[in-house]
């Protein structure tokens, strides 16, 4: 069955986070027709626990686990895992990418003109970042505050509701592209998974699409793959690129926790304040996780003592940049193992926390179980797709964090909404 009968679209794009949407937002513009077909909902965001459960922590959908028990998070929604990220604008790895042939200078300088780019104002850094920027500075560390993707206009202090998804339109988040390409000739249709692109004679001609049951066939004379770095390479598999999804990257992280006696509210906007321990390959920052979300970490750890005096923490993420390994499923499982040296970064980086919560006067440290984001490499340039981001199918192009080559460590949004510039104007000239 054909999706909107005797239509064919310029452009379908799979997937709405940061990389899609930038895609769509920029070539729409330039008088494409596009397709928008995202597997998550489109509701409105109200930052509530079950609007965030639905969306990013259903087992086996959005929360996957290793083999370890490692939980990997990602967000399945409009807009992608950009509506529970914490909006922070780390510079790309520029250096890593010059060697693949791909440079966006350019890109992240219109980027910084187009988006409010800046470190949170003081008034909307909250206590326990601003205690532990201080005690890290203290004891030597060049800890300062990252840069943000946030309309600081329309940010509210106390408030924990990054994680959950902003309902009052602080953050940037891909959806605010989207809703620029919706008003150009873009259609976004929600709830609607890809199972497949449509090869014939080695060129990408459309989809295959499940929405509500039923099974639709789109055609477009270009696709763009942008479901991320788990759902990329399961369509890649199923389109006949085989080789997808084997030896990627997934930033694995832990949190060290102290609680201290002259703070007691426990909300502020997370990863305000950080630094990154190039050289030792992790980087930390604060980060308060709303009360529900520590509470089940702390569980896990079966720290129950820690449960009522939450107010008081004082909270370190360490995440690592981790060796490539693993695979993928072809129905979307995660297979990876922490290696021991992966191990050792997470430990060293949690004694320099504990050293920087101890100074900051913290007592009861402890630290949670592994957890993961950013799955990427999953499409690596080089690899799976050339330094245009092509595919070896003609007309089918990937840009998420899948095709992101080496691992980083570092959030990726920035890197991704500056490939999908680029990635635009190549289909452009093309």
């Amino acid at each position: 069955m054909q999706l909107y009968k005797n239509k064919k679209f310029d452009v379908i794009v799979i997937g709405s986070g940061p990389g899609g949407a930038t895609v769509a937002k920029e070539l729409s513009s330039r008088g494409k027709v596009f397709l928008i077909l995202e597997k998550g909902g489109d509701n409105p965001i109200n930052g509530t626990i079950l609007q965030a459960i639905e969306m990013a922590m259903v087992p086996g959908k959005s929360l996957l686990f290793t083999d370890q028990l490692l939980a990997l998070v990602r967000a399945i929604t409009v807009g992608g895992s950009s509506i529970i990220y914490y909006a922070t604008a780390v510079d790309p790895p520029f250096e890593m990418l010059d060697s693949y042939g791909i440079n966006i200078r350019s890109e992240v300088e219109e980027i910084k003109r187009e988006l409010p780019i800046a470190p949170l104002k003081d008034s909307l850094v909250g206590p326990a970042a601003m205690r532990i920027m201080e005690s890290a500075q203290k004891l030597g560390y060049n800890w300062k505050k990252l840069p943000k993707m946030v309309y600081q206009e329309n940010c509210r202090k106390e408030c924990d509701k990054c994680t959950m998804g902003c309902p009052y339109n602080a953050k940037w988040t891909a959806r605010d592209f989207l809703k620029l390409a919706c008003s150009e000739n873009a259609i976004l249709v929600p709830k609607a998974d890809v199972k497949k692109v449509i090869v014939e004679k080695n060129q990408a001609i459309g989809v295959i699409v499940s929405i509500k049951g039923k099974e639709y066939e789109a055609r477009s004379d270009l696709t763009v793959l942008s479901a991320g770095g788990i759902g990329t390479p399961v369509i890649l598999r199923s389109s006949g690129i085989r080789n997808a999804g084997n030896d990627y990257f997934f930033d694995p992280l832990i949190i060290a926790n102290g609680f201290v006696g002259d703070i007691a509210d426990g909300r502020e906007f997370p990863m305000a304040t950080g630094i990154n321990m190039k050289q030792d390959g992790y980087m930390m920052t604060d980060l308060l996780w709303p009360s529900w979300i520590y509470w089940l970490f702390t569980m896990e750890v079966l720290r129950f003592d820690c449960v009522l005096p939450y107010k008081r923490r004082l909270s370190i993420m360490i995440k690592i940049k981790d060796e490539l390994g693993g695979r993928i499923t072809d129905k979307g499982g995660v297979r990876k193992k922490l290696c021991h040296g992966d191990r050792n970064k997470l430990l060293h980086g949690y004694e320099q926390a504990k050293e920087i919560l101890k100074n900051a006067g913290a007592t009861n440290i402890f630290k949670t179980w592994y957890t993961a984001t950013h799955p990427g490499g999953t499409a690596k340039i080089g690899d799976i797709v050339d330094s245009n981001l092509k595919t070896k199918i003609d007309n089918l192009y990937v840009c998420d964090c899948s095709v992101i080559p080496e691992p980083w460590g570092l959030p990726p949004t920035l890197t991704l909404v500056a490939l999908g510039k680029r990635l635009a104007k190549h289909i452009s000239e093309k």
